[in-house]
């Protein structure tokens, strides 16, 4: 198994808006290579995933959750009304790929950036870097250990 950290931004996509579906549900709208290339070739079925608040006040992680099933092409790069939308995508090769998740839980409060960065073991995860900006990123047995510690010592 895998650990990966995933963002969305919650006015856009929530870990409640993952929880109401009581079921698998699309991760889409990814357009960088790196991360079609971690979609298509290293996640796999049940590999667990944080779900991280970006472009929150704080950004943090608030959950987890699972991956299920195997990558498919991300049916809103063919859509001319989704913000996802790429004109440059061919449906017989689509560039872009998705990934079903379903909700596992919802932590009782956000694990901020600014707490992660300061938490000992924690000072080479992807996340804590700067400039990172990657939407969907690895995160070690050892990293996913000290968050998930984190978020029960409430």
């Amino acid at each position: 198994m895998r650990y990966w950290l995933m963002k969305s931004e919650p006015d856009t996509y929530s870990i409640d808006d993952l929880k109401k579906v009581n079921g698998p549900d699309i991760w889409e709208g990814c357009r960088n290579y790196t991360v079609r290339n971690f979609f298509r070739d290293t996640m796999k079925p049940g590999d667990m995933a944080f779900f991280h608040n970006s472009n929150s006040d704080p950004s943090g992680i608030i959950g987890t959750m699972e991956v299920v099933g195997e990558p498919y092409p991300d049916p809103t790069q063919f859509d001319p009304k989704s913000h996802y939308y790429d004109a440059k995508s061919p449906k017989d090769s689509p560039r872009w790929l998705a990934r079903d998740v379903v909700f596992k839980e919802k932590f009782k409060r956000v694990i901020s950036l600014a707490e992660l960065r300061e938490t000992p073991g924690l000072e080479e995860m992807w996340v804590t870097r700067k400039g990172q900006r990657l939407s969907v990123m690895p995160v070690t047995e050892s990293e996913w250990e000290i968050v998930m510690k984190l978020a029960k010592a409430d």
